[in-house]
C-alpha cells in the first residue's frame, strides 16, 4: 500500500507541472487556475465503475470485458460538440498499438461514450473501422457516478489497477500528458537519449490560417503548409495534433537544417456541410510552441 501511494504522490508531482507548462502558452490565466484545481481534485480519486457496463464492437457484438489490468486509460466523451472531433479514433488506434508495443499489454483502454444519439456515435466508429471494445452509456451512467470534469481536457485519465487517478489529460490532444503516461508506466525506464535536451531555434510561417474556400463537401481536401527553420538550430517537430479527426496531417518526422524548410502535407476530409474552423497544432523546440494554425473553409 505504501508503494502504491508513494507512485500515485510522485505522479501526479510530476504531472501538475507538465499540465501547466502545456498551458502556458494557450491559455489565459484564468483557465490555468481552472486546470489546477481540478487537478488537485482529482488526485488519487478513485473512479467508480458499475457492474453492469455493456461493452461492444462497433455497435453489435456483445464482449466479455473484465476491468483487471495493471493501468487503464480511461477516456469519457460526452454530446457536446462535434463528436468526430473529439474522438479522433483513428488517432487512438495509432496510440493503442504503440502503447502495446512497449506496455507487453500492459494497459487495457477504456472508452465510455455518452451521446445524445447512439446512431451518431455508431457512424463514427464504423466510418473510423474501430474494432475495440466500447461502452455506449445511452443514461450517462458513469459521468452520474463519478461527475467528470465538463472540460475534454480533463475526461481521460490514467488509473492504476485499482482504478485510481494517476494522471489527467488527453494523450491524444496533447504530446506532453502523451509522453507522462509513457513514462509513468515504464516505471521512468524510458530509453537513454529520450530526454536528452533539443535546443530552441525559430519557425517562420507564411501565415498561421488557411483557408480551403467553397468546395463540394463530397470531395477531399489537400493543401500544403511551408514551415522555414529561420533559426540557428536544428528544427524538430515533435508531434502534431489536430481538433477533429477529419483532418490528418502528413509530415517529415527528420530534423530541418537553419534555413530549410519543410512541408506540413494537410488532408479535409469533411464531416458536415457548411462553414467550418478547425485548428492544427504543431509542438516544435521553438519558444512560443506550440504553433496554432487555423483551418477555414465552406464544405457546399
Amino acid at each position: 500500500m505504501k508503494n502504491r501511494n508513494s507512485l500515485l504522490k510522485q505522479s501526479m508531482t510530476l504531472f501538475i507541472p507538465f499540465f501547466l507548462d502545456f498551458f502556458i502558452c494557450s491559455c489565459t490565466d484564468v483557465k490555468k487556475t481552472g486546470a489546477l484545481a481540478v487537478l488537485q481534485e482529482w488526485e488519487k480519486r478513485e473512479i467508480r465503475f458499475l457492474n453492469n457496463h455493456v461493452f461492444t464492437v462497433l455497435g453489435k457484438d456483445t464482449v466479455v470485458f473484465p476491468l483487471q489490468s495493471k493501468y487503464k486509460i480511461l477516456t469519457y466523451t460526452d454530446s457536446t460538440g462535434c463528436v468526430s472531433c473529439k474522438l479522433q479514433l483513428t488517432e487512438w488506434k495509432k496510440y493503442m498499438m504503440e502503447m502495446d508495443s512497449i506496455s507487453n499489454n500492459s494497459v487495457q483502454f477504456l472508452f465510455f461514450f455518452s451521446p445524445e444519439k447512439k446512431v451518431d456515435i455508431l457512424r463514427v466508429l464504423q466510418f473510423s473501422c474501430f474494432d475495440y471494445p466500447v461502452c455506449i452509456d445511452e443514461q450517462n451512467s458513469l459521468n452520474k457516478l463519478n461527475i467528470f470534469p465538463s472540460d475534454m481536457d480533463f475526461q481521460t485519465f490514467l488509473l492504476d489497477k485499482n482504478n485510481k487517478v494517476i494522471a489527467i489529460g488527453n494523450p491524444i490532444h496533447n504530446p506532453k500528458v502523451k509522453d507522462l503516461y509513457l513514462k509513468i508506466i515504464q516505471g521512468d525506464k524510458k530509453k537513454e537519449g529520450s530526454e536528452r535536451e533539443v535546443l530552441n531555434t525559430e519557425v517562420g510561417i507564411s501565415s498561421p490560417t488557411i483557408s480551403l474556400g467553397r468546395f463540394i463537401g463530397e470531395r477531399e481536401q489537400k493543401t500544403t503548409l511551408a514551415l522555414k527553420n529561420t533559426g540557428s538550430n536544428l528544427l524538430v517537430i515533435k508531434d502534431i495534433s489536430t481538433s477533429c479527426g477529419c483532418i490528418s496531417v502528413s509530415y517529415s518526422k527528420e530534423p530541418i537544417r537553419p534555413g530549410s524548410s519543410t512541408s506540413l502535407d494537410i488532408t479535409y476530409k469533411a464531416d458536415h456541410i457548411g462553414h467550418f474552423e478547425k485548428t492544427i497544432t504543431v509542438h516544435c523546440n521553438i519558444e512560443s510552441s506550440p504553433i496554432i494554425l487555423k483551418i477555414t473553409g465552406n464544405a457546399e
